[in-house]
């Protein structure tokens, strides 16, 4: 149903043989035509939950559904309606982008023109190239041009701008602009915060396999971890810090000397770094 939301996720688990467990009790909603950035260190458990959520990894509590679907047991029709950037690259096959693009483009019925993917992703000069040839970073904007061809509802984005340049970076932010304009899903983790903070509506911070936090990116890690410090030291050197949401009225006030004073306001790097400290 399309009031429904598009992903859906009860106290996730996943657990390995070995005892480690990568996901803990992960719970979190995501709307329809919303796109999530899901932050967090290596290891903290991005990917795994990500992969449970496209249907590759199997999890061992927990309840999950992507467009109403448990991505454990798909039909063919909820696959045509899912769009992934995995992490990795697959294996390169000797074609061109272009045909590469094209074929894969016959798939779907709503597919994206090869022109439009191949202005999208930077390839232009590169459309009569084997994929086999292709460097590494150009490799990856092929991943992430198959993983858009479909016009999904729901897209999973798995660090997909690794190996990109700052051109072909903004490009791929347009695209997946343009993409949230059809309204569809976007799920995104990524280590870029301006990427994240760019394109994302709101943040799931994860660490250690828990969630952290899940908010508006202006709003994460709430309004303490946002309030301005001061740092000073007094005339006979002792060093004082402290936090106030108004710096000036904090100043005008002493009647000492605020020797090498600092105003520092917290950027959504600090933010995100004391949250997964």
């Amino acid at each position: 149903m399309p009031d429904t939301p598009a992903i859906e996720v009860h106290d996730l688990t996943k657990r390995y043989p070995t005892g480690h467990t990568a996901v803990s009790d992960l719970s979190l909603t995501i709307a329809r035509g919303e796109t999530v950035a899901l932050l967090g260190p290596n290891g903290a458990g991005k990917s795994t939950t990500v992969e449970i959520l496209e249907g590759f990894r199997s999890r061992t509590a927990g309840e999950v559904r992507v467009l109403g679907t448990d991505p454990a047991r798909p039909t063919r029709e909820h696959k045509a309606r899912v769009g992934i950037v995995l992490q990795t690259s697959a294996e390169s096959p000797n074609v061109t982008v272009a045909e590469q693009l094209r074929h894969f483009g016959r798939l779907y019925p709503r597919s994206r023109s090869v022109e439009e993917l191949l202005a999208a992703t930077g390839l232009e000069a590169q459309r009569n190239t084997r994929v086999s040839r292709l460097s590494g970073g150009q490799r990856r904007r092929v991943d992430v041009a198959l993983g858009v061809i479909g016009r999904p509802e729901v897209l999973f984005l798995d660090e997909p701008t690794t190996g990109f340049d700052p051109e072909a970076r903004r490009q791929f932010w347009d695209l997946v602009t343009a993409v949230k304009r059809e309204g569809t899903t976007v799920l995104l983790t990524t280590h870029y915060l301006d990427e994240a903070a760019h394109l994302a509506d709101r943040a799931a911070v994860i660490a250690d396999g828990r969630l952290r936090a899940l908010a508006p990116i202006d709003e994460l890690g709430g309004a303490e971890a946002r309030t301005p410090r001061l740092r000073w030291r007094d005339a006979d050197g002792t060093r004082h810090e402290e936090r106030t949401d108004r710096p000036q009225d904090r100043i005008r006030s002493t009647t000492t000397p605020m020797l090498d004073l600092e105003v520092i306001r917290p950027s959504l790097e600090d933010v995100y770094l004391e949250m997964v400290a």
